[in-house]
């Protein structure tokens, strides 16, 4: 099997495409052959040391393909069953690999392999974003970063279906038209319009009880600005760099402001969490609720370019990798 692997830290060049042997599952496991791979911003944190990990290593947290082989102990799922993940070791930028059986989901017909190998960490990421982190209720507007994005598109989408008013901040003109074309009701270009001003006008001058962050350094104060009193800043990733220190200060100026950090790895943790998770965002998705536009596909052997297009912002929507 071919599989890409690191031996240090740095740009999209020390990723390298290796052969590489896919024992017998083992306990609990299955072997699956991949037949799409996820790209996500997170890949290059693990790539690039910003999130440490142990070297060498694979890379990529999602995929979706059929099952090959059941380790011993295996029951829940069956030889030639179409699966994804988007939780679990890294190594999902493979031609195959053994996972855990109770770690994935099984795949409806109404989902294609392409679909599902875009959807699952974004996807999930969405549900405890707007289920969990912050129960988002009907009637309510919210303000969303990067809405031209690939948690963006389907974080836009989901909230529209559960009734609320989404605003979404991108950085062209060319992106307006796609957060358009996926739920925001309200797009600012922060290229060329105050983000603050327009928040405040759109909402009557009371800000946001939430703001949903994935980008970072940059856009930290002006998503604190943006939020009503006791309002919540949900920064959930760093794609401008992490946020290297808030003074709360800040937090109680603007009316008592509440911060988290949360991650996928913890609203999935258990299994029952990442099964309740998993069949939402399949079952939205299915609904045709929720479309997951896959924008770019490269072969796993150009994932070097697939890189460099993702941190230099010439990508949109969901961007797979071909075994």
């Amino acid at each position: 099997m071919k599989a890409i692997r690191i031996t240090e830290n740095g740009g999209p060049e020390v990723m390298k495409l290796v052969d590489v042997e896919v024992e017998k599952p083992g306990p609990g496991q299955v072997r699956v052959r991949q037949t799409a791979v996820g790209l996500n911003y997170i890949d290059t944190y693990h790539r690039s040391g910003l999130y440490p990990v142990q070297l060498p290593s694979g890379l990529g947290l999602e995929a979706a393909g059929v099952v090959e082989e059941l380790g011993e102990g295996v029951s829940s799922l069956k030889v030639g069953d179409r699966i994804a993940y988007g939780v679990g070791a890294l190594g999902a930028y493979a031609q195959g690999r053994n996972l855990q059986a109770n770690r994935i989901t099984r795949l409806p017909d109404a989902i294609t392999d392409e679909t599902a190998a875009g959807m699952m960490l974004k996807g999930m990421t969405v549900r405890y974003l707007l289920r969990a982190t912050y129960k988002l209720q009907p009637g309510e507007t919210i303000l969303l970063h990067a809405a031209a994005g690939g948690v963006g598109q389907i974080l836009s989408q989901w909230a529209k279906a559960l009734g609320a008013t989404v605003i979404g901040t991108v950085g062209s003109e060319e992106k307006v038209a796609a957060a358009r074309a996926h739920g925001c009701d309200h797009v600012i270009n922060y290229s060329t319009e105050n983000t603050v001003a327009r928040v405040k006008e759109i909402t009557g001058g009371k800000g946001v009880p939430v703001v949903y962050d994935g980008v970072g350094q940059a856009t930290l104060m002006t998503s604190l600005d943006c939020l009503k009193p006791r309002g919540l800043l949900v920064s959930f990733g760093n794609a401008s760099g992490p946020v290297k220190s808030l003074d709360l200060g800040l937090l109680a100026a603007r009316g008592s402001l509440y911060v988290t950090r949360p991650t996928l790895m913890t609203y999935t943790a258990s299994d029952e969490d990442l099964k309740e998770t998993a069949e939402d965002l399949v079952q939205m998705v299915a609904s045709g609720k929720v479309k997951i536009p896959v924008n770019q596909r490269y072969a796993l052997a150009d994932v070097v370019q697939a890189h460099r297009d993702l941190e230099s912002r010439r990508t949109t929507g969901t961007t797979i990798l071909i075994p």
